[in-house]
């Protein structure tokens, strides 16, 4: 059994949440939808720490973010495919 990279919740989610410690750049990740229990695979484009998101397509700023099939905030710079989202790009709706 391979164990997944990265996880998202819902087949709208345009971000993944990393779920392996000492994500590398380059990885190639196994990432799997816990909604319908899919999976496909992405590069990592960054080291990226566990807890923290993925780009599932090209973000520009001002796009909506979904997690969860749920708007949790605006892009404030590009991030894309395979690349680090988090605080340095990403406006969350509860900050």
């Amino acid at each position: 059994m391979t164990i997944p990279h990265l996880l998202v919740h819902d087949p709208r989610d345009n971000v993944g949440v990393v779920v392996v410690e000492g994500l590398k750049s380059g990885t190639e990740m196994l990432c799997v939808v816990t909604q319908d229990n899919t999976d496909f695979r992405l590069v990592a484009k960054m080291d990226v720490p566990i807890g923290h998101k993925i780009a599932l397509r090209d973000l520009r700023s001002g796009d909506t973010v979904i997690k969860y099939g749920q708007d949790i905030g605006r892009m404030v710079a590009d991030a894309r495919l395979g690349e680090h989202v988090h605080v340095h790009n990403l406006k969350t709706r509860r900050w």
